[in-house]
C-alpha cells in the first residue's frame, strides 16, 4: 500500500444486524485479495437511520449493505440527498447497496435480484426461462425475484401469497406477467411450472413450517428456497426426496454481495467452496446455540 492510499471502510445498517452473515463474508474476501479495508455491522434503529446514515462518509465510509427494516429508507435518502439510484432500485423502491463516492456524491444499488439470478444460473444450470414459474410469498424479497426472472425473460409468474391484496399489489407493480393466486390454490399452482420459488419466511429457523404438498409439481421443476437458516429447509428436504433439483438461499446471500465488494474495493470477488463452507459451518453453530 502506497503512502497515497488508506484503508477502505464499508458495513452492513440494520435493526437487528448481529444475525448478519455480511461481516464474516465480505472479511473472507479482504482477507483473500489482501485488501486494507474493513467491514462492520452497524445495528442501528429505524429512528437513529437518517442521521447516522448521513454521517457515514464524514466517518469515513466507501458505502454500506442496507438489510431490514431500512432498505426503504435508504432509497428515500438517497433520493433526498440529490444522489443516483440505479434502475433495478427505482422499480424496487428499496437499496441494499450503498456507494459514497469522493466527490460527495452518493449512489444506490438493488442486487438483490442479481444474487438470485446468479445463484440460480450456478445452482440449476439446466433451467431456463421458457416455463412458468410458482412464488410463494410478496415481501421485499419477492419484489426482487420477481424482478429478476422477468428481466430473464419469464413470461408468466403465478405469485402466492397469504394476503392476497399483497400479491395483486406485486401484479400491479409488474404488470400482465404476473398473476396473483389465493393461498388455498398454492397446490394447483405446482402444475406444469418449471421453477418453484419460496420467498416466504415460512420453514426458516424459529417460523412456522411451510404447509405444501409437492405432488402436483413435475419432476423435472427446480424447487428454490431463499431461506438459508436452516441449509436444507423441509421444503427441500422434501424436494429432494421427491427428485426434483434444488437450490438452496446460501448462495443468493454471497452473489448480492459481489457487486457491492467490487464497488467498494475495487475487485469482484470470486465464490468459492472455501467461503461456502465456512458460512455454512456459522450457520450451522448458529442453529445449535
Amino acid at each position: 500500500m502506497t503512502s497515497s492510499e488508506k484503508s477502505i471502510h464499508a458495513g452492513v445498517m440494520g435493526w437487528p444486524v448481529a444475525h448478519s452473515r455480511s461481516p464474516l463474508l465480505h472479511g473472507f474476501w479482504l482477507k483473500q485479495y489482501r485488501i486494507d479495508g474493513d467491514y462492520a455491522a452497524l445495528a442501528v434503529t429505524p429512528e437513529d437511520f437518517p442521521q447516522t446514515f448521513a454521517e457515514l462518509p464524514g466517518r469515513g465510509f466507501a458505502g454500506v449493505n442496507i438489510t431490514v427494516p431500512h432498505k426503504q429508507a435508504a432509497f428515500d435518502a438517497i433520493i433526498a440527498a440529490g444522489g443516483v439510484v440505479s434502475e433495478t432500485a427505482r422499480r424496487l423502491g428499496a437499496v441494499n447497496t450503498v456507494i459514497f463516492h469522493e466527490d460527495s456524491s452518493v449512489e444506490g444499488d438493488n442486487t438483490d435480484a442479481f444474487g438470485f439470478m446468479e445463484n440460480l444460473k450456478e445452482k440449476a444450470p439446466q433451467w431456463n426461462p421458457d416455463g412458468t414459474v410458482t412464488v410463494l410469498g410478496a415481501g421485499g424479497a419477492v419484489r426482487a425475484v420477481c424482478a429478476g426472472l422477468l428481466e430473464a425473460g419469464v413470461t408468466e409468474i403465478r405469485l402466492v401469497n397469504r394476503s392476497e391484496e399483497k400479491a395483486h399489489e406485486l401484479a400491479r407493480m409488474f404488470g400482465p406477467s404476473v398473476i396473483p393466486v389465493s393461498w388455498d390454490e398454492r397446490e394447483t399452482s405446482l402444475a406444469d411450472i418449471s421453477l418453484l420459488v419460496n420467498g416466504t419466511s415460512l420453514g426458516m429457523s424459529g417460523s412456522p413450517p411451510l404447509e405444501l404438498s409437492l405432488d402436483p409439481l413435475p419432476k423435472t421443476a427446480v424447487v428454490y428456497d431463499i431461506v438459508y437458516a436452516p441449509l436444507e429447509t423441509p421444503l427441500l428436504r422434501t424436494a429432494k426426496i421427491c427428485g426434483n433439483p434444488t437450490v438452496d438461499g446460501l448462495g443468493m446471500l454471497i452473489h448480492q454481495a459481489r457487486p457491492a465488494f467490487e464497488a467498494w474495493f475495487g475487485m469482484l470477488p470470486e465464490v468459492t467452496p472455501e467461503l461456502r463452507e465456512i458460512l455454512e459451518a456459522d450457520i450451522r453453530e448458529g442453529e445449535t446455540t
